[in-house]
C-alpha cells in the first residue's frame, strides 16, 4: 500500500525546504553588524543591547528576508521591485511595527518625540534593507533556477 501525502504537506515540505536554502546564504555575523550599525546609538546600557535587543532584531531581520526571498518570484515573472513591495506592504509595516514596540519595550524611547521618530525611522531602514537583501537573493535564486 501507498502512503497518501496531501498537497498541503507537499507544499509545507517545499516552503521549509526553499526557506533552509535561502537562509544558507545569510549570515549571522552580518546581522549583528547591521543590527549593531543601526541600534547602538539608542541604547546606553551595553548588558541589554547586546542581548534582547540583538535577538529580537535578528528574528525579524531573519523573517523579512525570508518575505522578501519568497516574494521575488514575482519579481523574476516580470513585476517590478516596487509593485511586489506594495504586495506585501501590509507584512513589512506589521514587522516594523513589532520591531519599534520591541525596541520601546526594552527602553530605547524616553518619551521624546524627536527620539522616538529617529529610533521608527532607523526601524524602517533596517526592515527596507533586510526585505531588499532577500529579495534580491531570492531573485538571484530564481534566475539560476536554485529554487
Amino acid at each position: 500500500m501507498n502512503v497518501i501525502t496531501t498537497l498541503l504537506d507537499k507544499r509545507e515540505a517545499k516552503r521549509i525546504a526553499f526557506e533552509r536554502k535561502v537562509l544558507r546564504e545569510l549570515s549571522i555575523n552580518k546581522l549583528k553588524e547591521k543590527v549593531n550599525l543601526l541600534f547602538s546609538p539608542y541604547f546606553h546600557s551595553q548588558s541589554i543591547f547586546s542581548t534582547a535587543i540583538e535577538d529580537g532584531s535578528i528574528d525579524i531581520a531573519i523573517e523579512l528576508y525570508i518575505l522578501g526571498a519568497k516574494m521575488s518570484r514575482f519579481g523574476y515573472f516580470g513585476e517590478t521591485e516596487g509593485q511586489v513591495r506594495a504586495r506585501c506592504a501590509d507584512e513589512i509595516k506589521y514587522y516594523t511595527d513589532s520591531l519599534f514596540e520591541y525596541l520601546q519595550y526594552w527602553g530605547a524611547a524616553s518619551g521624546n518625540d524627536l527620539v522616538n521618530e529617529s529610533i521608527f525611522l532607523a526601524v524602517e531602514q533596517f526592515t527596507s534593507y533586510w526585505w531588499n537583501e532577500g529579495f534580491r537573493k531570492g531573485e538571484m535564486r530564481y534566475k539560476m533556477r536554485l529554487h
